[in-house]
């Protein structure tokens, strides 16, 4: 028996080939095809800046603060964290699952340079608001020559 050859679909989706008659579509191989990997979730931010900053804000409810993992260069900032499933009964006793439980992150290129340093981060409610000062780059200081 002659092994198909996979389409290129077929090959990064992992679903069998579609026929265009009247036959049955083929389901991958393996778990379920509906249910959705959630090893990593992408966590949804808004971004906004002022004259002088750049706010990022997303909802983080159920991570502790120390659980998250905020680093801010110049030019990006990026969030990961983990949110924990409390004890949970089994998956049958389930009406509804929607929650999402594991890790998730995102990464945003900013718009504008950012002073890293003077950055902070505040938490509440599980609202997480970081705020970036904008580096000036028209700014300029005066420096007083010393003589030796």
């Amino acid at each position: 028996m002659k092994k198909e050859k996979k389409s290129f679909f077929e090959r990064i989706t992992g679903i069998g080939s579609f026929e265009h008659d009247s036959k049955a579509v083929k389901q991958p191989q393996g778990e379920n095809w509906t249910e959705q990997d959630q090893s990593e979730a992408q966590l949804a931010v808004d971004v906004y800046q002022t004259p002088t900053e750049i706010i990022v804000i997303s909802m983080i409810a159920g991570v502790k603060s120390e659980d998250l993992d905020i680093s801010i260069t110049r030019e990006m900032v990026s969030i990961k964290a983990k949110r924990e499933e409390p004890e949970a009964p089994e998956k049958e006793k389930y009406v509804y699952k929607e929650l999402f439980w594991g890790s998730f992150g995102r990464t945003v290129v900013l718009p504008d340079e950012v002073d890293a340093e003077n950055s902070e981060a505040i938490e509440k409610h599980g609202l997480l608001i970081i705020r970036m000062p904008k580096i000036n780059k028209n700014q300029s200081k005066s420096l007083k020559v010393k003589s030796l």
